[in-house]
């Protein structure tokens, strides 16, 4: 299957099928939270922030180990209509999305030996146009680094426990055409649909793939994840330089 098709993007330019939508990262947006990163995929957009908090969940205490944990929330006008609250239960949407975000995270470190401090990440999609998840994960990894290395300045910890990256891009096929980090009017068309989750190690945290309303076989199946590698590992690079630059120190 060529990939070589063009698509619109978000400013009407054309977008090659193996082409990421613009992507930007801007640190430090959140005055309060130890780390935070706005993130944009495109249209969507996810502030992201990690707090550090002293303690850990119950059936952690007394472990001398830490934790991290995420939730994950779409304001409700961050689609075309409004969307209520999710205020008395979580839909499983949010919920599937939130634990993915957690797991993607946890990727980071070899373990939990840091001390009885947990990590809380908040995703909160400001604007959604397809890709919040893959956003939010991407995001969050910022957050997660500053977050860590707060912790150590304040004296929290001895030492960050973050060993890596991740990344996050979905990849589908549409009209039979491999496509990257697909925006909503992609999304809803495609025949096949997956999200990736990579280390900066180039190893794999998550793959979440199906065909929505057909099959595929091995060789789309190996070009999907080839399309993903290459995409993760430009917003890899994306992630290393918005870590190389000075954020304003808080007050």
């Amino acid at each position: 299957m060529a990939a070589s098709a063009e698509v619109p993007s978000v400013d009407g330019a054309a977008r090659a099928a193996d082409a990421l939508r613009p992507v930007t990262l801007e640190r430090g947006v959140a005055e309060y939270a130890e780390g935070s990163c706005l993130i944009a995929f495109g249209k969507t957009r996810v502030l992201c922030t990690a707090s550090v908090e002293a303690g850990v969940p119950g059936w952690r205490r007394g472990s001398g180990q830490g934790w991290l944990t995420a939730e994950y929330a779409m304001l409700p006008r961050a689609t075309r209509t409004r969307t209520p609250r999710e205020r008395a239960q979580l839909g499983g949407r949010t919920q599937e999305i939130q634990r993915l975000i957690g797991r993607s995270v946890r990727a980071m470190l070899d373990d939990f030996r840091f001390g009885e401090v947990t990590v809380r990440i908040d995703c909160d999609v400001l604007q959604a146009d397809g890709g919040t998840r893959t956003a939010a994960i991407t995001g969050a990894a910022v957050a997660v680094v500053d977050a860590f290395d707060a912790a150590v300045t304040n004296g929290l910890i001895v030492a960050s426990p973050v060993r890596r990256r991740v990344a996050a891009v979905s990849v589908g096929v549409i009209d039979g055409v491999p496509r990257l980090d697909l925006d909503y009017e992609q999304d809803v068309r495609a025949l096949v649909d997956m999200n990736v989750v990579m280390s900066s190690e180039g190893r794999f945290v998550e793959v979440q793939g199906t065909g929505e309303n057909g099959t595929f076989d091995r060789a789309e199946l190996d070009r999907l994840l080839e399309l993903a590698t290459a995409g993760i590992r430009e917003l890899d690079a994306r992630q290393q330089a918005a870590l190389a630059q000075p954020v304003d120190p808080r007050s």
